[in-house]
């Protein structure tokens, strides 16, 4: 009986730090990301249909490009 509630609780966290990375991955193309060639629009869109694996392609894959670029 106790072991099924700490299991549900368990998924409950993964589930809310899931979400909170893709808020924060959303946010962060909408404030940040350039809209020279529609980029913004393509990550936008590959976070919010591919959900949590979109939040971490992007935190992997474009943030750390767009931190090195001049000006920004």
């Amino acid at each position: 009986m106790f072991g099924t509630s700490y299991v549900f609780l368990a998924f409950v966290f993964i589930f809310l730090l899931s979400f909170i990375l893709w808020v924060w991955a959303l946010a962060d193309c909408l404030r940040n990301e350039t809209d020279e060639g529609n980029t913004r629009l393509i990550w936008v869109i590959v976070i919010v249909f591919t959900y949590i694996v979109g939040a971490f392609l992007y935190y992997f894959i474009r943030q750390p490009k767009r931190v090195k670029e001049p000006g920004i």
